[in-house]
């Protein structure tokens, strides 16, 4: 992914130096062409090269990578994990990430296909942890604080990073020059440090008796009434995240045995060292469940998740069988839009973000697989589509109220599905005002800005 990136970068130089006036060229110096061939040869150089396996030079700056495992967490036929995990391996220091890549592995470091561990979704965030938890004034302090990212939901979805059965072939590459900060050490609260969670929600699907009513949560295959915390589930509630909730267990058929494996989570993080050069980007998740008003908004209606009815016979006799939901949201901070990508889960045909005067912002389309190994299983989603805008073409305003849509195939039923749209901001630069033209004699005065504005 980055060897393209860097010669694209080469071809646009290339072509930006032809498109130069022939007069202009003519007034280079002879020392500035030779500077302009030799940072040329130096930059060719470098993609011809081969490049080191954990570390790339990026404009300048050196690119690292790292791969780390999760802690252990272990599955049987039918059994699930929704476990969070405190104080994981992670890069340390003032950093931009740039990517982050996750897959399920058992204990040899095999990636595990969706047919057998059903990935329902990872996800990663930053928080602050209470640096001297035993003194007496940090008794009356929380602990753990959780550092979100810039919205729009305020109890939910506060993530970094998250994907699900797509994270195989799903980019989450930050382009240059931007980068996700982490690590700022003017961030955390006074008597705190940064340190990093995850959550892997996986599901063993072997020898189940309906694989994808297992993976879409049904309450009935888990034979659930209430859930996590004792209350009982409504009646109109068959099927989603409540009802398989860690150490669940879905309907096994009858005779099958299989072993207890250990899996865990193996992620890739890629970073650079904060820099100057590094423009920042803010990460904003909308959620389609979100239905209050744009103007009524108060970030804690996201529900996460919703449930797609079976088409009526008329739609089936038309052809029309889709599933579509629609919702308004208001991102607080604009500028571009630099990434973009969905999450959605099996059934799903498609979502997409939309400026308030219509235009489409982002597209992402599922890819489903085709076989029975690792990142492509047959009838799951393997894959999401990415939006990489051209810099500075995809722009959303302070308070513009954006529609996300997500459509899914209502061939079937389906419950549990999810339609969140994932998006970077880089937020536009103001320009910087010009100094005011001062002087100190006979006494010290400046011109006002207004007058000088247009000099």
């Amino acid at each position: 992914m980055i060897i393209p990136l860097l010669v694209l970068h080469l071809v646009k130089v290339s072509f930006s130096l032809f498109l130069v006036d022939q007069a202009e060229l003519a007034m280079l110096v002879g020392t500035m062409r030779r500077a302009t061939i030799l940072v040329l040869l130096i930059a060719l150089s470098s993609v011809i090269a081969p490049l080191p396996l954990e570390a790339l030079n990026v404009r300048g700056h050196l690119l690292k990578s790292k791969t780390f495992l999760s802690p252990a967490f272990f599955l049987h036929p039918g059994s699930v994990s929704n476990k969070f995990y405190y104080d994981v391996p992670f890069p340390r220091g003032h950093l931009a990430l740039k990517s982050f890549n996750a897959e399920v592995v058992d204990e040899n470091g095999v990636p595990v296909p969706l047919h057998e561990t059903y990935l329902h979704h990872w996800v990663v965030e930053p928080y602050y942890a209470l640096k001297n938890s035993d003194s007496a004034d940090a008794q009356k302090r929380p602990k753990g604080i959780i550092a979100r990212n810039s919205g729009v939901c305020k109890k939910t979805l506060g993530q970094y990073y998250g994907l699900g059965s797509e994270t195989r072939h799903t980019a989450t590459w930050v382009p240059d020059p931007y980068g996700i900060e982490i690590g700022n050490p003017e961030k955390p609260p006074e008597g705190y440090e940064e340190k990093w969670l995850i959550n892997v929600h996986a599901i063993d699907t072997r020898g189940v008796i309906d694989k994808l009513g297992c993976t879409e949560c049904k309450c009935d295959l888990y034979n659930m009434t209430i859930d996590e915390y004792g209350r009982k589930l409504p009646k109109d509630y068959i099927g989603g995240l409540y009802c398989c909730y860690d150490e669940t267990q879905c309907k096994v058929k009858e005779g099958f045995n299989g072993e207890l494996r250990k899996l865990f989570l193996r992620y890739t993080v890629t970073w650079l060292d904060w820099s100057d050069a590094v423009v920042p980007v803010k990460i904003y998740i909308f959620d389609v469940t979100d239905t209050s008003p744009p103007d009524e908004k108060s970030g804690t209606a996201c529900k996460v998740e919703y449930q797609v009815e079976e088409c009526s016979p008329e739609n089936r006799a038309k052809n029309e069988c889709i599933d579509v939901k629609v919702t308004k949201e208001v991102i607080p901070c604009g500028g571009d839009i630099v990434f973009g990508v969905a999450h959605q889960h099996s059934g799903g045909i498609g979502a997409s973000l939309h400026g308030q005067d219509g235009r489409l912002l982002c597209a992402s389309i599922p890819s489903y697989g085709k076989g029975e190994e690792a990142g492509n299983e047959d009838n799951y989603i393997v894959g999401m589509s990415t939006c990489y805008p051209k810099p500075g073409s995809v722009k959303v305003s302070d308070g513009e109220v954006l529609t996300v849509v997500s459509n899914y195939s209502s061939d079937r039923q389906h419950t549990g599905v999810m339609g969140l749209l994932y998006i970077l901001v880089a937020e536009q630069e103001q320009p910087t005002p010009k100094p005011a033209l001062c002087f100190s004699f006979p006494v010290p005065w400046c011109l006002p800005t207004w007058l000088t504005s247009n000099l």
